[in-house]
């Protein structure tokens, strides 16, 4: 697929044989440093040791994720608009910014993912199950439907309490833990945050009343048939 600059695309991929990606919760900050620090037209030297020294000193997300002042100037090679780790996946919401960026960013990402995996559970061979998919998002209406998607119907089948089932049996206590959820995006549009991972952009336009977002999510997981809505996507 050939992507265009300044038009959105939903990117998503999933573990080798639907295995867990994964499995400590380090592991999952260390994917959310990722987003951060991996977008950027420069690759910055010893990438990897700084971000660990980061990392550790971060863990859990207790500080900003600053940009070093030692580092060229941030120039991001994608807007990341909205996402959620999984499990055995993830979902990606991006615009391009410049020419090969989505393409140059999912190569840092999951390159950046694999070979964490494997020396850290010393592993070999892909992490991933082929490439990554990607899909043109072409309407508002669209891009509506996959924020629900992506940040609420997937983060619920984290739920800890029953998972998507359980989620929908308590949708305002569901939705309020997701909002707090630092693994996915939803926060970022509830306005409990504001991280330096996430370009709101035209999203931002479309989901500013809060109150009215959660609302439409609501249809949408219980009135309406999302996953037709969006050309019958799965991905587990």
């Amino acid at each position: 697929m050939r992507f265009e600059n300044n038009t959105y695309t939903h990117i998503y991929t999933r573990g080798h044989r639907k295995q867990e990606i994964f499995l400590q919760p380090e592991d999952w900050w260390r994917a959310v440093f990722m987003l951060r620090y991996f977008n950027d037209v420069h690759s910055p030297p010893n990438i990897f040791r700084q971000l660990d020294e980061m990392w550790k000193s971060d863990f859990y997300g207790s500080k900003p994720l600053i940009w070093p002042a030692d580092w060229p100037e941030h120039k991001p090679l994608v807007a990341i608009i909205a996402f959620v780790l999984m499990n055995n996946h993830y979902h990606l919401l991006l615009r391009q910014l410049c020419d090969g960026g989505i393409t140059r960013f999912m190569r840092k990402l999951n390159t950046g993912m694999a070979n964490s995996f494997n020396v850290k559970y010393n592993q070999v061979g892909s992490l991933f199950q082929g490439k990554y998919k990607a899909k043109l998002v072409e309407d508002d209406n669209y891009l509506m439907y996959l924020s629900v998607y992506i940040q609420i119907k997937n983060t619920f089948e984290r739920y800890p309490e029953g998972g998507l089932a359980g989620a929908l049996r308590n949708f305002d206590k569901a939705y309020d833990w997701a909002a707090q959820d630092r693994f996915t995006s939803l926060g970022d549009y509830a306005g409990l945050r504001n991280s330096p991972i996430i370009t709101k952009d035209v999203l931002g336009e479309l989901l500013f009343d809060h109150i009215k977002y959660k609302e439409f999510a609501e249809q949408c997981l219980f009135d309406m048939n999302l996953d037709e809505k969006l050309g019958k996507l799965k991905i587990d």
